[in-house]
């Protein structure tokens, strides 16, 4: 039987809107876990005080996790549907660790953004929304999460629907993008199949919405990069570092290039999924065995390239912003700290080159002084280390990038011009 085509879900959302148990609840009902691992998982919370918390703990397997009811880390799972493979990287919704948020969304083809019915738009619904966008990915739906807390009354989710749809439309999302669907994850209510208790929604369960998605396209033709997420060293076999390819083919025996590391290897084996492979493409996640090379010379944030067509390390970029949050105006020599792909470095405001309209993206203002919140605009980028980007035109994939500074996403942007070292 032919594989079925592949694609990365991230599950996005404000802290407690149910991202976890939403997740918990799509593995048990594709039979990816037990009836029994439910239940012990379900005398475990009850243990903790933490009853109905089971679909969520799923995925938070770390003790930590559990006893603060928090996700903290990423957690890669996967399901199957009638027409997918799914690998769901569930995301933190808690707002210190917005940073892991942006390395599961840029890993992304499509989302799931879940919002409760009941508090309706919070915060970090709208962060979690607009670096979705950001950071490339086009398929989402929106579930309107725990509708057994509204006696699954269609006004509540109307309410929620018509509110957020205002919100979106605003960061530049179309009518298209948002496909809104009731649900209640605890309750397995609209997931699988129709809810009786939601007789007039006419619209798809969560799963048959999956099922709507389209295949991402595979970028085949560019050259290989694959941002490394952690380097494994492991005996009897040697260096394994691991991570997800954005683009290109990994083959066994290429000779490839980590940078900004610069140091070269072959690859000598892939696995996916604890099975070896010959070859992976772009969306897999791998573990790679690399001849020539020692887990010291290596690290997160580096970028996997063909030798002969290795990843660009920038000395400066040119980047369209848009700031999000932002208490003052910020001048050139602002310096927060960029998170791209894998890796997160401080990188200077050098210029502030042109304030954009927004709407349009047409230049609004040359060389302004400041830019404060809401504003678009193209920024000359100094990166105080090495760091792989390249340009939105060439690789989007390795082009996006979000901006933070004292614990907010002050901004998010992509790369339009690259100054390699």
């Amino acid at each position: 039987m032919a594989a079925k085509p592949h694609i990365n879900l991230v599950v996005i959302g404000h802290v407690d809107h149910g991202k976890s148990t939403v997740v918990g609840r799509l593995l048990f009902e594709t039979g990816t876990i037990t009836q029994q691992t439910i239940d012990k998982l379900k005398k475990e919370a009850e243990s903790l005080g933490k009853a109905t918390f089971e679909f969520a703990y799923v995925l938070d397997a770390t003790r930590e996790e559990r006893s603060r009811g928090v996700t903290i880390d990423l957690s890669h799972m996967k399901f199957e549907t009638d027409k997918y493979y799914f690998t769901v990287i569930d995301a933190p919704g808690h707002r210190d660790f917005v940073k892991n948020m942006i390395t599961g969304a840029s890993q992304a083809d499509a989302a799931i953004l879940t919002v409760a019915a009941k508090e309706g738009i919070q915060p970090q619904t709208k962060e979690h929304a607009f670096l979705a966008k950001v950071l490339g990915i086009k398929q989402f739906i929106i579930a309107v999460n725990k509708m057994d807390t509204v006696d699954y009354k269609e006004e509540s989710f109307n309410k929620v629907k018509e509110e957020l749809s205002t919100f979106l439309k605003r960061a530049g999302f179309k009518e298209g993008d948002m496909n809104f669907i009731p649900i209640s994850g605890l309750e397995g209510e609209n997931v699988s199949k129709k809810s009786e208790k939601m007789g007039w929604w006419t619209g798809p369960s969560l799963l048959e919405a999956l099922d709507n998605f389209e295949e991402p396209e595979k970028p085949v033709d560019l050259p290989l990069r694959l941002p490394v997420q952690d380097v494994y060293t492991i005996k009897g076999i040697g260096t394994v570092p691991v991570g997800r390819i954005e683009t290109g083919i990994m083959k066994v025996g290429q000779k490839i290039s980590f940078q900004p590391s610069n140091v070269a290897g072959e690859v000598k084996t892939v696995e996916m999924h604890h099975e070896e492979m010959g070859e992976a493409k772009p969306g897999d996640n791998v573990g790679f065995n690399v001849r020539g090379v020692t887990k010291e010379q290596i690290t997160r944030g580096d970028v996997v390239g063909p030798a002969e067509a290795p990843p660009t390390v920038a000395k400066e970029f040119d980047g369209q912003i848009i700031v999000l949050q932002h208490p003052t105006a910020i001048s050139k020599g602002y310096t927060p700290v960029l998170h791209a792909h894998t890796t997160q470095i401080a990188c200077k405001f050098k210029e502030i080159k042109s304030k954009l309209d927004p709407k349009t993206g047409a230049v609004a203002q040359e060389n302004p002084d400041t830019i404060k919140t809401g504003d678009a605009a193209i920024i000359r980028f100094e990166p105080q280390k090495p760091i792989v980007l390249e340009k939105r035109s060439e690789i989007p994939k390795l082009s996006s990038f979000a901006i933070r500074d004292m614990g907010e996403t002050v901004g998010a942007g992509f790369v339009v011009e690259v100054e390699k070292r």
